[in-house]
């Protein structure tokens, strides 16, 4: 079952050192299906800011009933309307906020998507989109998101190159 209210309120956020604690997620697909092959385009989603013109990719607080992966889906779900598989975490980051003066940590992973759905939570308020990889390092604006965009890039490559390894003969 998908809900459709996003979580507000944050008296069950986690805090580490005085930062809040950010989870997001980068979605991913193939343009011809998740086989990931050498001539199948990487396409990732980038979502709206509701605050101003920005785009990025889906984040927002952990909280403290459910687990780092459990919050990277909901974020997923609520911003951007894409179900699919967490993978491990691409890294940490502290960032300042944009609209305060307050630091975040935010951890980052891979969401290979499964499903897209034509409603979600926060639909009015956001707008989506899939794009190359080279579109997105260009309008997203977080040097934080980037870095973890160039990590999920080279890991992909990296497990398409080892794959693609043809067994050798003894």
């Amino acid at each position: 079952m998908v809900y459709l209210d996003a979580r507000t309120g944050r008296h069950l956020q986690r805090y580490n050192r005085g930062r809040r604690l950010v989870v997001g997620c980068i979605p991913y697909r193939y343009k011809n299906g998740n086989d990931g092959g050498p001539d199948n385009e990487l396409e990732v989603l980038v979502i709206s800011s509701k605050k101003s013109e920005a785009m990025m990719f889906p984040k927002g607080g952990w909280e403290l009933d459910e687990s780092v992966e459990e919050a990277a889906s909901r974020e997923s779900l609520e911003e951007a309307g894409v179900l699919g598989d967490v993978e491990s975490q691409l890294g940490t980051w502290v960032f300042k906020s944009n609209s305060r003066e307050l630091y975040h940590e935010g951890l980052m992973f891979p969401l290979l998507v499964t499903q897209q759905l034509d409603l979600w939570p926060e639909k009015s308020a956001r707008l989506r989109e899939w794009m190359t990889v080279a579109k997105a390092r260009e309008i997203c604006k977080q040097l934080w998101m980037n870095e973890a965009l160039d990590i999920l890039v080279n890991r992909l490559k990296f497990k398409q190159d080892k794959d693609d390894v043809q067994p050798f003969e003894l």
